[in-house]
């Protein structure tokens, strides 16, 4: 059974498939990012124009009008953003490398970073009906790993335990509302457990992935095991749980994680699949939670969100599905589920005494039957009157004098 051996961070995602661009890389050079720490440049990726089926979920431009992250920063830790992405450009804040020290997070050898910043921020662009759920947040990239889990065996470079528990630690002091971590050990860590407490102390909200080896052990899955923290797992197109989503009482919320289209390094898009592309569509509600109703704290944010997630297949909390799936229109828009207390029943109507209706219908009788016998008599007077008038009038009666 595979786990993440002690210290090591692991980019919870399971399948990465960019959209290759044939084009040769010679005459792209121009717009590819430079990135000289990689030790691999990532592939080269195509813009692609197709409606994402997580975006037909939550129809993104339904939301803008109301809320769009305006205000707020999201610190994506992973392996680094691509800032000169078309749908990224302006929205990357100068980050950390803890890979390598001289970097400012704006170097992704694998990708990973760059497709999960985009799920939270992608603007609009022509052409590409891709874009973000919070497409007016800020992305604080923190490079902390290179390292992903393909067919149970761990690639790449990533740093030590200590040094993602300092990472945490670093965005919280730099002003991160929402920590998007999209990353996991498989060991509990008393640094990074202290951090992730720092963090909520500091009131940020923090959201993780709870990993990828559903079918391989289901081991607990840190940050997201820890109390306080988010944890999200992956649905697919058809609303159920992906087979590689883990479970258990970590599970709060489930997103869409397979199949997911995002921004790729290069200016293109890709393909993934994983509880890492989860996490930030969960972080990007947060986001939007936080810029509308800035008098929440993160807690009250946490809440609202696992309040307000529409119903899953196992019933309305399970270790599959947590509390269900997430629902950004709702946790914005949603107060009555967890804001305001349900309103006080309805204080009935004094119920009559057993007599009075009877006394009432009683009453109600005796005055029809004066009314006509009332309206018959008048009726017969002047009928009375108008036969003695015509009498007299035929027999020439005047007034007396």
């Amino acid at each position: 059974m595979p786990r993440g051996r002690a210290g090591l961070l692991i980019l919870g995602a399971l399948l990465a498939v960019p959209v290759v661009d044939p084009t040769p890389a010679s005459a792209v050079r121009a717009v590819t990012l430079s990135v000289p720490a990689c030790h691999s440049r990532p592939a080269l990726s195509r813009p692609v124009a197709d409606l994402p089926w997580s975006q037909q979920r939550y129809a993104p431009d339904r939301l803008v009008p109301l809320a769009a992250g305006t205000g707020v920063t999201v610190a994506v830790i992973d392996s680094g953003v691509d800032a000169r992405h078309p749908q990224l450009r302006g929205k990357v804040v100068r980050g950390a490398d803890f890979l390598d020290p001289s970097g400012d997070g704006a170097t992704d050898c694998v990708g990973h970073g760059t497709a999960v910043a985009s799920i939270i921020a992608a603007e609009a662009r022509r052409g590409v009906q891709f874009r973000g759920l919070a497409p007016r947040a800020r992305i604080l990239p923190v490079r902390v790993s290179e390292q992903w889990m393909i067919n149970g065996r761990e690639v790449g470079r990533t740093v030590t335990a200590a040094e993602f528990a300092r990472a945490i630690r670093w965005a919280v002091d730099r002003g991160a509302d929402v920590l998007n971590l999209s990353v996991v050990l498989y060991e509990d860590d008393p640094a990074v457990r202290s951090a992730v407490r720092y963090a909520l102390d500091r009131d940020v909200v923090v959201v993780a992935a709870v990993g990828n080896l559903h079918d391989n052990g289901n081991p607990a899955p840190y940050p997201a095991a820890y109390p306080g923290v988010l944890g999200v797992g992956a649905i697919g197109p058809d609303g159920a749980r992906a087979p590689f989503s883990q479970v258990g009482s970590y599970v709060d919320v489930v997103a869409p994680g397979s199949d997911v289209l995002a921004a790729a390094p290069g200016g293109g898009h890709g393909r993934h699949s994983g509880t890492s592309y989860a996490v930030p569509f969960v972080s990007a509600t947060a986001a939007l939670v936080r810029g509308y109703r800035p008098d929440l704290s993160a807690a009250e944010v946490v809440r609202r969100i696992i309040a307000t997630a529409d119903p899953a297949p196992a019933g309305s909390r399970s270790h599959e599905y947590g509390s269900g799936v997430v629902n950004p229109y709702r946790a914005v828009t949603d107060t009555a589920a967890v804001d305001r207390p349900p309103p006080p029943a309805p204080t009935p109507a004094a119920l009559p005494e057993p007599a009075v209706p009877a006394d009432q219908e009683r009453r109600a009788r005796e005055m029809s039957l004066w009314v006509a016998a009332a309206g018959g008599g008048i009726a017969g007077a002047v009928a009375l009157a108008a036969r003695v008038l015509t009498r007299g009038a035929r027999r020439r009666w005047r007034p007396a004098a």
